[in-house]
């Protein structure tokens, strides 16, 4: 790095694999009407999610759900008001990380003097389609923080989130993976 200092330090390097607390996604099944609205904001014409006597043909039997549904799941109590738009109530140039986050199934923030944070991608393994009745799961875990050098010789770090998606019987539905670098 070009001033020798490192941002990576080892109580940044001791949250690696923390991991939060299993909480339920949602507060209610995946529902038929969920599902419809779902797949009609994503334009997913596919049979399988809305049409009951075409999925019953199909080797699932059954209405499915897309493989990234779960993902987009509530985990915010309908009582509770939406942290992302209290955030920018109070910080109308907020980039939406920065809200305070906090409750169950939170990770603890990756603190250090670089504050500027950028979305880095993301991904989504699919590994089962979620069904409807199906109660989702998820846990959060940081996977990951490296430190980089840019171009220009500026510092950056890159932490990785994923997150496990799973139904009432415990099997994996689908995991996530999210970067950010910290600038």
């Amino acid at each position: 790095m070009s001033c020798g200092k490192t941002f990576l330090t080892e109580e940044l390097k001791a949250l690696i694999g923390t991991t939060g607390e299993r909480v339920q996604a949602c507060l209610w099944g995946i529902e038929k009407e969920t599902l419809r609205k779902f797949t009609q904001a994503v334009m997913d014409p596919d049979p399988r999610y809305w049409d009951e006597e075409f999925a019953r043909g199909t080797k699932f039997g059954e209405l499915v759900t897309p493989g990234i549904f779960c993902t987009y799941l509530n985990k915010t109590p309908s009582s509770v008001e939406d942290p992302v738009t209290k955030g920018f109530r109070q910080n109308p140039v907020s980039d939406g990380f920065a809200i305070e986050r906090g409750g169950r199934g939170s990770l603890p923030r990756v603190r250090s003097e670089l504050v500027r944070i950028l979305n880095a991608g993301n991904e989504i393994e699919v590994l089962q389609y979620p069904h409807l009745g199906d109660v989702v799961f998820s846990q959060a875990k940081i996977a990951n923080i490296e430190e980089r050098g840019g171009r220009d010789g500026s510092h950056m770090l890159i932490v990785t989130n994923e997150t496990i998606f799973t139904n009432q019987k415990g099997e994996v539905l689908c995991i996530t993976r999210g970067s950010a670098i910290h600038r």
